[in-house]
């Protein structure tokens, strides 16, 4: 027996469904996102939707994964030796803040919560985190640590200062100045 993901149709209409609930989320939040607002603006019916999507949280869910795929793109380690390595993280993470900024300040707690479970996208993020501390460590720069405590103790740290900065709407500057100096005092503890 087929299940009802399997029956959902995939087409030109449901790109144009994703492309307008992305508008309405950037220009006015996830909370104000209805079937009815994407259904007025197309000017279809019900069936037209619920053909394609199971809910609204399907619609979102679609957004938010691909707004987290970009947010791994935004992750490339092409450190080069010429550069600081401290410095070079910092502007890794800072890369991340204001790649990921924009798209959270629109989703913000739900997109706080889908990472809160979403086991893979921790993972995803801390084997990223103990590949820098791993090539860290490799030139001599960072002291001997626990990568898996330390990774995911910067994963928290970085995800907490996001979320928290979208909550109280920091601008992204103000925001980037504020990570760049605590990363600063962070990393001071693992130099070697």
């Amino acid at each position: 027996m087929a299940n009802a993901e399997e029956k959902l149709i995939y087409d030109e209409i449901s790109e144009e469904i994703i492309r307008i609930a992305e508008r309405i989320v950037t220009e006015d939040g996830a909370h104000e996102l209805t079937v009815r607002k994407i259904l007025r603006e197309m000017g279809v019916s019900n069936r037209v939707f619920y053909n394609r999507f199971k809910n609204i949280d399907h619609v979102l869910s679609i957004i938010a994964t691909d707004a987290v795929a970009k947010m791994h793109d935004s992750i490339k380690h092409d450190y080069n030796i010429k550069h600081d390595f401290f410095n070079y993280v910092i502007d890794v993470c800072i890369k991340v803040l204001y790649n990921t900024y924009d798209v959270k300040n629109q989703f913000s707690q739900y997109m706080f919560e889908l990472d809160s479970v979403a086991e893979d996208n921790r993972i995803w993020w801390t084997n990223k985190i103990k590949l820098l501390i791993k090539k860290g460590k490799d030139m001599g720069n960072i002291k001997d640590v626990d990568d898996d405590k330390l990774s995911y103790t910067i994963w928290c740290f970085l995800r907490g200062y996001n979320a928290d900065a979208v909550k109280r709407k920091l601008p992204k500057e103000e925001a980037a100045e504020g990570l760049r100096t605590g990363l600063n005092y962070l990393f001071e503890g693992i130099k070697k």
